[in-house]
């Protein structure tokens, strides 16, 4: 077989795996050997589905999201060879392909949302040096490197079997990997969010972002603001989403 022939085989191979419903076998492999193929590719895709999404298979059915499943495998190119990346190209699918099938209007957040405890369990981040009595006020604040903060539309966290929100309700959530390797999941609200937010965009004391909050809020008490996030920052410390301060 000459290489164009080899290739022009490998495409007719590879379309039929992604949809063999509807593309035909490519010629000279046998019926039985194919299905084989086909099974063990699509069963491999759904396993990494299966272990990372069980809020959202159990919410829409065992039917329906096989039928996801399948049209995700069967149109949407990843953009990575990675099995362990298999989860990620599955909320940019739900975020970015063509779903043909009728979802919750939530479904695609929660699916982030499900999807950010893979990540931060699997982030590889050396952690900075830092001094862990330092006074976050007075210092510029470490952030554990593990972490990810999600923005989302509607309450994930709290979405389930017994709970599926009919109307949007803003929630933003800090995701992080503890010092005992556990992912810990952490609701904030705006302000807070903002603080996180000021504090990581730059090296920033506790005193100036809770200042810079003051002045965006037209707060009338400073102190009481500083004294607020400092209760926070000490909170996040304790937790392990701040390692400390700058030495």
């Amino acid at each position: 077989m000459s290489a164009p022939d080899f290739q022009a085989f490998q495409y007719a191979f590879a379309r039929h795996i992604r949809d063999p419903h509807h593309t035909p076998r490519p010629a000279g492999v046998p019926a039985r050997r194919m299905a084989v193929y086909n099974e063990l590719l699509f069963n491999n895709i759904t396993g990494f589905l299966d272990a990372c999404f069980p809020v959202c298979r159990k919410l829409i059915g065992e039917t329906r999201w096989r039928r996801l499943n399948r049209a995700f495998y069967r149109d949407w190119k990843s953009h990575t060879p990675w099995f362990r990346e298999i989860p990620r190209e599955f909320v940019r699918y739900l975020n970015e392909g063509i779903i043909r099938q009728p979802l919750p209007a939530w479904f695609a957040e929660l699916a982030h949302y499900e999807w950010a405890e893979l990540a931060v369990d699997t982030m590889d981040c050396p952690i900075p040096g830092h001094d862990p009595a330092g006074d976050l006020m007075q210092q510029p604040v470490v952030f554990n490197p593990a972490r990810l903060v999600l923005a989302c539309s509607w309450p994930v966290h709290r979405i389930g079997p017994d709970y599926r929100p009919r109307k949007p309700q803003a929630t933003q959530l800090v995701v992080y990997r503890d010092a005992d390797e556990r992912v810990r999941f952490v609701a904030i609200n705006p302000v807070t969010a903002r603080l996180l937010g000021l504090l990581a965009t730059a090296p920033t004391t506790g005193i100036e972002a809770c200042l810079q909050i003051c002045v965006e809020l037209d707060h009338s008490d400073p102190q009481q603001l500083l004294h607020f996030g400092r209760g926070i920052l000490d909170d996040f410390r304790a937790q392990g989403l701040i390692l400390g301060t700058q030495r």
